[in-house]
């Protein structure tokens, strides 16, 4: 009897806990935490992290890059993501944006590091170099690495005048070392 009160208990569990979204149908909308395009006009350099998408979140999250040129009209965000590999694809994409700052699939993200200015606008040239140096574009394991914690803190390991410092449940984030 107790084993399947057990089993029930978990059941409930889980269920409780799981999100009634799927990837589909979760939230990608801005989050409004990133300096707009059309009024910042300096060069923008912001590093974000939002909990990883279904039960992943409770333990991790992913992280991505977004920098912005100076008068530049959207930001270039840089990612690692895992299905990308699934589809042949290289995990590292590149794409533009007014707002890099989206949840990611149904979570809202925080700033891990935001750079305005001058300092920004020396830093970003060296994080493009480094995004075409990330020696695992074509690669994605969740544990240990590489994934989309990885990909980050590589690039503060290359530029460590960004003194970046990555969430404690960025998990991948050791295996850029």
């Amino acid at each position: 009897m107790a084993k399947y009160l057990g089993l029930i208990f978990i059941t409930l569990f889980l269920s409780a806990c799981s999100s009634n979204d799927n990837w589909r149908t979760a939230s990608r909308e801005p989050a409004g935490i990133a300096p707009s395009p059309e009024t910042e006009k300096a060069a923008v350099i912001e590093f974000y992290a939002a909990d990883a998408f279904s039960w992943r979140g409770w333990f991790a999250v992913h992280t991505w890059v977004a920098t912005k040129e100076k008068n530049a009209s959207e930001y270039t965000v840089h990612e690692v993501v895992g299905w990308r590999v699934e589809r042949g694809l290289p995990a590292l994409s590149e794409y533009k944006t007014a707002t890099p700052d989206r949840y990611w699939f149904g979570a809202k993200p925080e700033k891990v590091l935001s750079i305005i200015g001058p300092k920004a606008e020396a830093l970003i040239p060296k994080i493009d170099e480094a995004v075409k140096r990330y020696p695992w574009a074509n690669e994605y394991t969740v544990f240990p690495g590489p994934n989309s914690n990885t990909f980050p803190t590589w690039i503060g390991l290359q530029v460590p005048e960004l003194d970046l410092d990555m969430p404690f449940r960025a998990i991948g984030s050791g295996y850029a070392d």
